[in-house]
């Protein structure tokens, strides 16, 4: 069976770390391919959610969005919008709600995300 909307990226997370969902079905679907098409590079996306998802440095492949793109709302909250450069073109898109120490996977592909074009 495919991941969707909800899901649990799996494997569940361990002491201290973060549990990883997916927010829309086009980021579960999305999230197949990078791991497909870039497996290395995917798991050490992951490894950087599931351990620290808002770091405090931030670096070119790794960072908040910016403008329109730097929040979204989240059950009423506004909360920081990621990303992580996975390849080139490759992104993945989350937010991180510290709360619950959940990360919400809303985009993840192989391409350019069309909304910072």
């Amino acid at each position: 069976m495919s991941p969707k909307r909800g899901d649990r990226v799996a494997p569940p997370p361990g002491l201290g770390e973060w549990e990883i969902r997916f927010l829309e079905n086009a980021a579960a679907k999305g999230w197949e391919e990078l791991c497909s098409q870039s497996p290395g590079n995917t798991l050490a996306a992951w490894m950087m959610m599931r351990r620290s998802p808002a770091p405090p440095v931030r670096s070119p492949r790794h960072h908040r969005l910016k403008d329109e793109l730097a929040t979204r709302t989240l059950k009423g909250r506004i909360l920081d919008h990621w990303q992580i450069e996975v390849t080139g073109a490759a992104r993945i898109w989350y937010i991180a709600d510290a709360d619950t120490k959940t990360v919400w996977i809303d985009h993840a592909g192989p391409g350019h995300p069309k909304a910072t074009d």
